[in-house]
């Protein structure tokens, strides 16, 4: 009778047991760290923080940081990046803190999502390895990093989670891998600069027709000594070129700062000690960042109207 209550109160304390506590601890810090990693990264695109200093060059960051598939639906991929990092902590975190009978529903729940969402996130940390390798052809160490964070999660995963029945798991985890694998490779082959580039190192053509306000703007920043910096990969840069049109484009100065540029002269662009493409420079101040062109008319005291 003793050894029956003894293994009755060892399978409630099991039941009970939110699983391995250290795996969860360990998940929750480095997804916090996750968070920071594309939290930062979020911020400064959207403004809001100065420049990372990027270990191995900025170059490289901002290049892959700046390619079409650092947007997604107008936000940053870090956004999305960042919340994934949220909902870990939340759901290693949860059931440590939780009391009562629903804890051991909730442990089972959690441990379920914890190997999902960070299945799901280090298969398409690898396919962004990828994409920066074979597409980008730049490597940003932030994104290596948030790589690394995502299968060092998927790893705490499988191994704090004290599974029963291992075929369930490594059915859901192929089924989840492979969904993640095929939206992934669709949103990747869909996403591209608005226009093929003429050849390498050349950026893609501007399609749309200027006004004749922004040929008149153009002219006037050019003999105002004005100048664009730009790379030829950057699809801001493309945006800003649009908003003058062909032909004003073509009267204006436009620096390439790409080392792999056509044309470029990367010495002048690092003297200037740019923070992002597209940078305008105006009266000797330097604004980097997609302009208005009635804001670039303002800044260059152009007189015109019809912007």
């Amino acid at each position: 009778m003793t050894s029956t209550r003894l293994a009755s109160r060892l399978n409630n304390r099991r039941r009970n047991d939110p699983g391995h506590r250290w795996a969860r601890v360990a998940m929750a810090v480095l997804a916090s760290i996750g968070a920071i990693d594309t939290g930062a990264i979020t911020l400064k695109r959207w403004g809001l923080l100065a420049p990372l200093a990027c270990p191995g060059g900025a170059e490289a960051c901002d290049k892959v940081l700046n390619s079409p598939w650092a947007t997604v639906f107008g936000q940053p991929l870090s956004l999305y990046g960042c919340l994934a990092y949220a909902a870990v902590v939340l759901l290693a975190v949860l059931p440590l803190l939780v009391r009562g009978e629903s804890r051991s529903s909730l442990a089972t729940a959690s441990r379920w999502g914890l190997f999902l969402v960070s299945t799901g996130m280090a298969t398409f940390s690898m396919q962004l390895l990828g994409l920066m390798a074979f597409r980008i052809h730049a490597v940003c160490a932030f994104c290596i990093l948030s790589a690394c964070i995502t299968v060092a999660l998927l790893v705490l995963s499988l191994v704090g989670g004290d599974w029963e029945d291992r075929g369930k798991v490594i059915f859901r985890g192929v089924l989840t891998s492979l969904a993640v694998i095929v939206i992934g490779i669709g949103w990747i082959t869909a996403v591209d600069r608005p226009a093929t580039a003429t050849a390498p190192g050349m950026p893609a053509p501007v399609t749309s027709v200027s006004s004749p306000a922004a040929l008149a703007l153009a002219r006037h920043l050019t003999s105002s000594g004005a100048a664009m910096y730009t790379a030829y990969w950057c699809p801001h840069c493309h945006e800003q070129k649009e908003l003058f049109g062909r032909q004003a484009t073509a009267e204006l100065k436009v620096i390439e700062c790409a080392p792999d540029g056509h044309n470029n002269q990367k010495a002048l662009c690092d003297s200037k000690k740019l923070q992002g493409f597209p940078t305008w420079e105006i009266n000797g101040k330097l604004e980097s960042g997609v302009k208005p062109l009635a804001k670039l008319a303002e800044m260059s005291g152009f007189k015109g109207s019809g912007l």
